[in-house]
């Protein structure tokens, strides 16, 4: 006799070993034990969710019918039925049920069921309660209806079989906060449907890669942008892209083969570490219309910003996810650390945070500023008479990027130029805080301080910022700054825990951050480096030397 597995369980993610991606335990039989009851509200949450069973797997297309293990149904009730239309999950043995396709072993039982107009199974199959829970009739194998309610039972005593606990941290945890992360995991599955391969992902973060694209079944090899355009075309899906890192014609390939893009890039949140210096990725986004960063053109972000219902439960998790962040003091890059610039008394003061010339971020979002001199004239003449620090870019201070400034010049329109001041320290001490399209500005909005925006970045055009730049038609819905969270660092990102290597929210990776659990430190970083060292030396030499 198989065991019986608990109904909420975590998928089979690939190098994870079960023990530490496990987030249930059956109740052990012989001391009788259970949890705690099972409201209404936690099973409405499975069905809406599509969380309980197996959520993620193979999803067979076609079906209008799904026959369980054991259960043979009468050819009668198949004579308007094609054989392709009839889906029969393995067993033991199919002798018995000629007229049907084989299943594979490990599907999406509510893929399957969604477009199922009846299911065939037992009423304890795992099968029938997750039809039940989707609303789909289910038949025993006397042919007569199960009962909904039955059904409904039987998942509450399936969840109530078992006890649950945090995979990051081996806490117990209650069902409903199980529910949660399956959630979670759902939605970030369900965002890697469909890739055929992915293209320009550096080498060393193709390990982080391959746990933020794994959908489920598999992870999309890595292919250059040709051979991806070739096989995305030849599976009608999509090809995952790192947009710097392929060719500049790969969007007009794409464009002309029919094939649809996901663009992936850094999230908002990462571990500690410059990109540049080759610490792997903590979050991405993958995002299918278009490019967060790009003013020009819709993203999947911008839509959410624009349509999301936000939800009570939502924006409560973001209130709640803000406050860690502004308490642990954690940003893009991590921890800060430094002495504290000191400003001038009884005078406005304003911070202008400096980005990478050349970066996507400034060329597609920063509404015709031309550069970090650009930007920083244009703050000047914004602010006559405030004492403005500028921040240059960590990249550009570490010599891995282009805008640098000299002194001389940054001190022909700011008062002074700040490298080591903990960040979020600095923009909760000025009185406000400018930025061209930096992520900065977001990070000033959730800790409640006044930002002004010479570009348009993603959280510009919402009613939070004061914008500089044209408005765009696309925007003006008047947002909260957590309901911008809950877009922004819940449902737009992945997250991929330094710790399990696990998907996890964000509010996992906040902790890791602020207890500094980060990848190890590898030759690569270190030679990295070494080299914006140099770089760095060579950028100063040479101003210098050119007065």
């Amino acid at each position: 006799m198989k065991p019986v597995l608990p109904f909420l369980r975590s998928p089979p993610f690939p190098g994870i070993a079960p023990a530490i991606a496990g987030i249930s335990v059956p109740w052990d039989e012989g001391k009788h034990e259970t949890g705690e009851p099972v409201s209404d509200s936690l099973i409405d949450a499975v069905a809406a969710a599509r969380v309980g069973s197996r959520f993620w797997g193979a999803r067979p297309a076609g079906l209008r019918l799904v026959i369980g293990d054991g259960v043979r149904v009468d050819r009668a009730a198949l004579a308007d039925l094609s054989p392709d239309t009839i889906g029969l999950m393995p067993g033991a043995d199919r002798a018995d049920q000629p007229v049907g396709r084989l299943l594979p072993v490990d599907c999406d039982l509510w893929a399957l069921v969604a477009q199922a107009q009846a299911v065939h199974a037992h009423a304890s199959d795992e099968l029938a309660l997750v039809a039940g829970l989707a609303g789909v009739p289910v038949f025993g194998p006397d042919g007569a209806r199960i009962d909904p309610a039955q059904l409904r039972e039987g998942v509450r005593a399936r969840i109530t079989a078992a006890h649950y606990r945090d995979c990051f941290s081996g806490a117990p945890i209650d069902a409903a906060s199980a529910v949660a992360l399956l959630t979670d995991w759902r939605r970030h599955l369900d965002g890697n449907r469909s890739i055929a391969a992915s293209s320009g992902m550096a080498f060393w973060k193709r390990e982080a890669i391959s746990h933020f694209l794994w959908d489920g079944t598999s992870t999309p090899p890595f292919l250059s942008a040709r051979r991806g355009l070739a096989r995305a075309r030849q599976r009608g899906e999509a090809l995952a892209v790192w947009p710097s890192r392929v060719p500049p014609s790969t969007v007009q390939d794409a464009a002309e083969m029919g094939v649809p893009l996901a663009r992936v890039e850094d999230g908002f949140l990462r571990s500690r570490g410059l990109g540049a210096a080759l610490h792997p990725p903590g979050s991405v986004v993958v995002d299918r219309r278009g490019l967060y960063y790009d003013a020009g053109a819709a993203s999947d972000l911008e839509h959410l910003l624009a349509t999301d219902a936000f939800t009570p439960v939502l924006v409560d998790r973001a209130r709640r996810l803000r406050g860690l962040i502004c308490a642990a003091g954690v940003t893009k890059y991590g921890l800060a650390g430094g002495k504290m610039i000191g400003l001038p008394q009884g005078r406005r003061t304003v911070l202008a945070v400096g980005q990478v010339d050349d970066d996507l971020s400034v060329r597609l979002g920063g509404a015709g500023v031309a550069g970090n001199l650009d930007f920083l004239t244009k703050v000047r003449r914004a602010e006559p008479d405030a004492w403005i620090v500028y921040r240059p870019h960590p990249d550009v201070q570490a010599g891995h990027r282009k805008g640098h400034l000299s002194d001389a010049t940054v001190l022909a329109h700011a008062d002074a130029i700040d490298t080591g001041s903990p960040l979020m320290e600095l923009v909760q001490a000025v009185d406000e805080v400018h930025v061209l399209s930096s992520l900065t500005g977001f990070e000033a909005l959730m800790r409640d301080r006044p930002v002004t925006v010479h570009g348009m970045p993603f959280y510009a055009g919402w009613g939070l910022t004061r914008d500089l730049a044209r408005p765009i038609a696309r925007r003006g819905r008047q947002l909260t700054v957590d309901q911008l969270v809950a877009a922004a660092l819940i449902l737009y990102p992945r997250y991929l825990d330094p710790v399990t290597r696990l998907p996890c929210g964000p509010e996992v990776m906040v902790d890791r951050m602020a207890n500094g659990s980060t990848p190890p430190m590898t030759w690569l970083i270190r030679l990295r480096a070494v080299q914006g060292k140099l770089r760095r030396f060579i950028t100063l030499s040479a101003g210098y030397l050119h007065g």
